[in-house]
């Protein structure tokens, strides 16, 4: 089936004059009260008579003003949207003083509030179909969310999921300088602290990036942070390392019983994620296909076009088969 796509050539002209309108006009915004109660902001866009009902789950520093793009292309495919900024992020509400802190308590937490979010609502609101799209950090906590809730979907598609992470130190390393910064935090009486070797939001020039090749779909992300400083995020912390290898942990061990069909793409340039053991957990997946993207960095969803048409019709494709 042919899709209709969005192409970088003059994206911010597109931007202006159709993705924006489309913003102001068909997507819904709104926030609820997640675990503890911390703001939970969402966006959501349905079409006239949708084939199916997807819900995002987005990466580490992502909000979905980030996801403008890919929420229009969604949209004028004949999918309903759903996707909510996780707690710690975006346009949600921060749980440490410093608004820059990567930090979560436990995954558990993000998937607490993806189901309150699909119970209250993504669900009133559904039209065919429930499918979850997932990138990075979105895809760990997509996955503890099928194992939590088996039968939550129909499909599912993981864009480079955080199955494992880069560096991939020995695990006695990594545990060891966990450990060490949990302490100097308790010790410092600080709610939380950068790991080592992170710090707040820096703006890296594209010719230093390895998240996309495309020159003008990094611009606009960059310009978004640029404009929107409240959704800029530093690195991660401590905290948030410690929660992120416990639940790569439990995806690896767990895997195997994650049985909803699912559409895993792993990007073959990525630097971020570790790929050797994304795959291997990917395997494990009864149900799931494992597509490998050549020359991809990270962000699939965000690449250039040559990479991201081939990708989001794939996608689509795998969300609209019988």
């Amino acid at each position: 089936m042919g899709w209709t796509l969005t192409s970088e050539n003059n994206l911010a002209t597109t931007l202006a004059k159709q993705i924006n309108p489309f913003w102001q006009e068909q997507v819904t915004l709104g926030r609820f009260n997640g675990k503890d109660g911390v703001t939970v902001r969402f966006a959501y866009c349905i079409p006239p008579s949708p084939k199916a009902t997807v819900v995002i789950s987005s990466g580490r520093i992502e909000s979905y003003l980030k996801y403008k793009e890919l929420i229009f292309d969604f949209f004028q495919n004949g999918f309903a949207v759903f996707i909510l900024d996780h707690r710690g992020q975006g346009l949600s509400d921060r749980m440490t003083r410093d608004r820059q802190h990567g930090y979560v308590a436990n995954f558990d937490d993000y998937v607490d509030d993806l189901i309150t979010f699909i119970d209250t609502v993504v669900e009133p609101n559904q039209q065919g179909e429930l499918h979850l799209v997932c990138h990075s950090m979105g895809g760990a906590i997509g996955a503890l969310t099928l194992l939590r809730r088996p039968y939550l979907f129909s499909k599912a598609v993981l864009a480079s999921p955080m199955f494992g992470i880069k560096p991939a130190l020995p695990n006695w390393l990594a545990n060891g300088l966990i450990r060490t910064g949990l302490a100097v935090n308790r010790m410092k009486k600080k709610d939380a602290g950068y790991f080592f070797g992170q710090t707040p939001y820096i703006a890296f020039p594209f010719s230093l990036n390895k998240l996309t090749h495309s020159k003008s779909r990094y611009a606009l992300f960059r310009e978004l942070y640029d404009e929107e400083q409240e959704i800029q995020l530093g690195g991660v912390t401590t905290e948030w390392l410690a929660a992120a290898h416990e639940a790569m942990h439990t995806i690896e061990q767990s895997a195997g019983g994650i049985r909803t069909p699912a559409l895993i793409l792993s990007a073959d340039s990525d630097t971020i994620i570790d790929n050797k053991r994304q795959r291997k957990v990917a395997q494990t997946m009864p149900n799931a296909t494992l597509e490998i993207i050549p020359r991809a960095y990270h962000e699939l969803f965000a690449e250039s076009d040559d990479i991201r048409q081939r990708v989001l019709t794939r996608v689509f494709d795998f969300l609209s088969a019988p």
